[in-house]
C-alpha cells in the first residue's frame, strides 16, 4: 500500500509501508529522506496514488513518531525562524541580490534548504560556507520562481479559496493574455494577476471550453439583417449562448444561435478581422 505525505511547503511525495502501520488521514509519520529520515502527515492513502506515482523511486515509511519525535519536530519549526534570520542577515553581508523565502529542516537535522527567487542567476557559495560553518551540517540552497514562492507560502486567491498551487496543482502551465481575450475579460493586470504577481492559473481551467464555445459563435464586428434592419454584433455569452445585436437605431437586443439562422449573416470587413488579429498576437506574450 501507498501512502502520500505532506511535507512544509505543501511538498508532497509519495511512499510504500512495507511494514503495514496503520495510518489514517492527518497522522504523522517518518520516511526515509535522500539521506537520513524526515517526517510528514499523511495526505492521501489507497489505490489512487498509483496514478499519481512518477519515475522516480519510492522510498518506504518507517515508523510512526514517538511523542519525543514529535516534540523534536516542533522544535525544527522554530529553528527554522532563527535559520531565516540568520540566512537574511547574511545575504546581506555579502551583498547578494536574492530573497529568502523559506527555510525547512529535516527531520534528523542532517539537512537544512533554504529557498530563494532572484532575478538572474546568484553566486552563493560564500553564503553556502558560512551557513555550513555555523550550522555543521548539510546546506542546500534552492532557487524557486515566483509561483512556486507563493506555492509555498500559501495565501486565499480572490474567489475566497485557497491558491490552487498551493492546494493542489503540481505542475504550472504557461499562461498569455490570450486566455483572458478568449474568455472576454477586461486585460486589467489588477484583475488577472494573483498573488505571485503572474497571469492567474485558473484562466487555462476553462479555456478549452470558451474556445468550443467561441466556434459557434459570429465574429465582433459580423451583421446579421433582420426585419429590424442591420445590426453588429457587439457581444455574446458562451454559457446562454446568446449573441447581442446593436442596430443602427441604436436598439441593442439578444438572439439565440436559433434565432440567429434566420437572419442574413454579413462578415465583419478585412480591414476590422485583420486589426483583431494583430492586436491579439501583441497582446499575448506570457506573463
Amino acid at each position: 500500500m501507498m501512502i502520500e505525505l505532506l511535507f512544509k511547503g505543501e511538498r508532497k511525495e509519495i511512499y510504500y509501508n512495507p511494514q503495514q502501520f496503520p495510518f489514517v488521514v492527518g497522522d504523522y509519520a517518518i520516511a526515509q529522506a535522500e539521506k537520513g529520515e524526515d517526517l510528514g502527515i499523511v495526505n492521501q492513502i489507497g489505490s489512487l496514488l498509483e496514478r499519481k506515482k512518477g519515475e522516480a523511486p519510492i522510498r518506504n515509511i518507517l515508523r510512526k513518531p514517538s511523542p519525543t519525535e514529535l516534540a523534536h519536530y516542533c522544535d525544527n519549526r522554530r529553528r527554522e525562524f532563527d535559520a531565516y534570520q540568520l540566512c537574511r542577515r547574511k545575504i546581506g553581508e555579502h551583498n547578494l541580490e536574492m530573497k529568502l523565502v523559506d527555510v525547512e529542516y529535516q527531520f534528523d537535522g542532517q539537512k537544512i534548504t533554504f529557498y530563494f527567487t532572484a532575478e538572474k542567476r546568484v553566486d552563493f557559495r560564500e553564503l553556502v560556507k558560512d551557513l555550513a560553518g555555523i550550522y555543521k551540517v548539510r546546506i542546500e540552497l534552492r532557487q524557486i520562481g515566483v509561483r512556486d514562492e507563493a506555492k509555498r507560502i500559501g495565501g486565499f486567491g480572490a474567489c475566497g479559496r485557497k491558491l490552487c498551487c498551493s492546494s493542489w496543482l503540481k505542475e504550472f502551465d504557461p499562461i498569455t493574455t490570450q486566455c483572458a481575450k478568449e474568455q472576454n475579460l477586461p486585460l486589467n493586470p489588477q484583475k488577472l494577476s494573483g498573488l505571485c504577481g503572474r497571469l492567474l492559473c485558473c484562466l487555462m481551467y476553462e479555456r478549452d471550453f470558451y474556445k468550443e464555445q467561441a466556434k459557434k459563435m459570429p465574429p465582433i464586428n459580423s451583421f446579421f439583417k433582420s426585419n429590424e434592419g442591420k445590426g453588429r454584433v457587439i457581444s455574446y455569452d458562451v454559457f446562454k449562448e446568446m449573441v447581442v445585436l446593436k442596430f443602427d437605431t441604436e436598439k441593442v437586443e439578444k438572439f439565440t444561435l436559433k434565432q440567429l439562422k434566420n437572419f442574413e449573416y454579413i462578415p465583419p470587413a478585412d480591414s476590422e478581422e485583420d486589426g483583431d488579429d494583430a492586436e491579439t498576437d501583441l497582446e499575448a506574450d506570457e506573463l
